[in-house]
């Protein structure tokens, strides 16, 4: 019985047969350079430097109001919530 190894980004299932592929194709060495103009650098910046998670607690009723507000806007979640400490940072 094939065994299945669960699905690549396009939603292709990863079996042995794939498995068996991938290792012939890395056996044949890869095109560095075509592999690292491929890659994508991730998030972008928002800053002079890397952007750290804060963690903070909402009431659920806060959280609603969040939620209909950014879905108002058109905006994220977190972008509203930077929005927010943004102006509250720069009225003190």
């Amino acid at each position: 019985m094939p065994r299945d190894y669960g699905t690549k980004g396009d939603g292709t299932p990863v079996t042995d047969a794939v498995v068996g592929e991938l290792a012939d194709e890395a056996e044949r060495g890869y095109d560095v350079d075509a592999v690292l103009r491929r890659r994508q650098g991730g998030r972008p910046a928002m800053g002079s430097a890397p952007a750290s998670v804060e963690s903070v607690r909402l009431d659920p009723e806060l959280k609603r109001d969040l939620l209909l507000r950014a879905a108002a806007e058109g905006r994220s979640v977190s972008e509203v919530i930077r929005r927010a400490l943004q102006q509250y940072v720069r009225a003190s």
